[in-house]
């Protein structure tokens, strides 16, 4: 059955060998490390507890090493539906056990065969219904759905009993069930995609073979009436197929939702691998001999997803951003932010550019989302501060291309470097405070000396971004002179380099002790307002703060 690729998850180095035995089964899964644990995992954490229900939530299979009741008792608080589980299985640091926990319903005892045998051993399966028939019926394969699960468990309960069952439609994967199969059996398996009241002794599988196609927008229940009338069952649906120019119809992506199917978009004559036949004038209705593969019709509705790693520690990068990376066909940006980004899947694609080529990217990353793909758009800090969110509006706002237009576009915010070097100092931009960035790429210098004047005058905190360049080596000292007029010596300054990131260093100085040699490209400069004060940690270093009041202290 197709699922997702695992995440296994690991607490310390002694569970690394067997991790990387299981990564050689499935070579898409990424070893989760414990920080400053783990040495040599794909990615690291820091909370257990929160990394195991974040990948439960995402519904990502989780192949924990370590003891099962950590697991259960981690996951505990989640457990709402039985049916709506991603696999879980604890495996034993030493190999020695395989154990699946939750998913019975998601393909676990299938995913603890395949470790089992990858490790060489015997999985701990203890399901009876597959131990006797060694198959689930109640979780038939990818491009099958199950009619009832109340319906299907008394079924399973009779079969356990003794009684033999019989087997009608198509149901290639149980030819290798050890099912007590008899023409004459009172108890049947029907796979059908005809509309039909379940009896007491069925137990009912629909094929996903219809397929609805609509040239305007349709209610879900009128869907649902021509399925009816042309009697197919509604759980056969595999897709909602529309036209192309419907592509951004918020109500359309509605209606899909509620039937539970995915929504396809083809163009007005293009030609799909069915035969079609007239419901009404606004929707036609096609059945497959098999069931549909819904990738091969017609393309999704694209997504582009502008995205910000925030300084560059994983702890820093926000769920959203992570969720978004993991569900990406594409990944663009500046190598050394993509770079951040990864690891990345074998089936994910990252296309790399130099910082200076934003435009470009821009565009193709419209270009890839118009053909259905997912794709990322990487920034580091925040995408909306002087960074590619406004690129990606730019390029969308030029463009009169419909299908850009019609593309899911969103933006992820994160931690940003002003914000991340401030949180290190204490509270230097507690109050009212202006960002600005000191590169005259995009605006003359001119308008940059305008406006530190005005900042520095209206007294406000100031954060410089692109401080200064081995191309620009002049302004950071102009721009100290004009802040020096409104600020005394002692104003506090703070140097964030790299924060975030291995070898980050932060140094709290005065704007009279402050020099442009003392700041690179990759310095993030904070200087205080006229408020701004300092007073000792107890490691020895200083806390700066701008206080919340201004003048008088309330």
């Amino acid at each position: 059955m197709s699922r997702a690729a695992p995440a296994i998850v690991i607490l310390g180095n002694g569970s690394l060998i067997t991790a990387q035995r299981i990564q050689q089964r499935y070579p898409n899964a990424l070893i989760h490390g414990l920080e400053h644990r783990v040495e040599g995992a794909d990615k690291t954490y820091s909370d257990f507890a929160a990394t195991l229900r974040q990948l439960y939530q995402q519904d990502t299979p989780i192949i924990a090493l370590c003891a099962a009741g950590i697991v259960i008792r981690t996951l505990a608080p989640l457990l709402l539906e039985k049916g709506a589980e991603p696999p879980v299985l604890a495996v034993a640091e030493d190999a020695s056990a395989v154990v699946p926990l939750l998913g019975g319903l998601g393909g676990v005892n299938d995913l603890a065969r395949e470790i089992a045998a990858a490790l060489g051993v015997t999985p701990a399966i203890t399901t009876s219904g597959e131990l006797r028939f060694g198959t689930c019926l109640l979780n038939p394969p990818s491009g099958y759905a199950l009619g009832d699960l109340e319906v299907g468990k008394r079924f399973v309960s009779d079969l356990l009993a003794g009684e033999p069952v019989r087997i009608e439609g198509d149901a290639p994967w149980l030819a290798r069930a050890q099912l007590p199969e008899n023409p004459q059996a009172r108890l049947a398996i029907c796979v059908s995609s005809a509309a039909r009241e379940p009896a007491a002794n069925e137990l009912l599988i629909y094929p996903r073979t219809v397929l609805v196609k609509v040239n305007e927008l349709v209610l879900a229940s009128t869907i649902r009436e021509a399925l009816q009338a042309a009697h197919l069952a509604w759980q056969s649906l595999a897709c909602v197929v529309a036209v192309d120019t419907l592509m951004a119809n918020v109500a359309l992506r509605e209606v899909a939702a509620e039937l539970g199917v995915p929504l396809r978009f083809v163009g007005a004559d293009e030609q799909l691998p069915v035969a079609w036949r007239e419901a009404s004038g606004s929707l036609a209705i096609g059945v497959a001999s098999v069931p549909v593969d819904v990738q091969q019709i017609g393309r999704a509705r694209g997504r582009l997803a502008v995205i910000g790693l925030g300084p560059g520690a994983a702890e820093l990068m926000v769920p959203a951003v992570k969720a978004e990376l993991a569900r990406a066909n594409d990944i663009l940006g500046y190598e050394t932010y993509v770079r951040m980004a990864g690891p990345f899947r074998d089936d994910q694609v990252m296309h790399c550019t130099d910082n200076r080529e934003e435009m470009q990217r821009a565009r193709h990353a419209f270009e890839l989302a118009a053909m259905g793909r997912s794709v990322v758009v990487v920034s580091s800090g925040d995408p909306g501060v002087f960074a590619m969110a406004s690129a990606v509006l730019e390029a969308l706002h030029e463009s009169d291309n419909p299908q850009w237009h019609s593309v899911d576009l969103e933006m992820l915010p994160g931690v940003s470097a002003s914000l991340a070097t401030a949180a290190q100092a204490g509270a230097p931009l507690g109050h009212d405070f202006c960002v600005m960035s000191l590169s005259d790429n995009l605006k003359p210098w001119s308008i940059i000396e305008k406006r530190l004047d005005l900042a520095a005058e209206a007294d406000l905190a100031l954060a410089f971004y692109n401080p200064i360049s081995r191309s620009r080596p002049w302004q950071l000292g102009v721009a100290l002179e004009i802040v020096a007029r409104h600020r005394t010596p002692s104003t506090p300054v703070v140097l964030g380099r790299d924060i975030g990131r291995p070898g980050q260093t932060l140094r709290v100085t005065t704007l009279g002790e402050l020099t442009p040699e003392q700041v690179d490209m990759r310095t993030m400069v904070l200087i205080g307002s006229s408020t701004t004060c300092t007073f000792p940690r107890a490691d020895g270093r200083d806390w700066v703060y701008t206080p919340r009041w201004y003048g008088e202290k309330p």
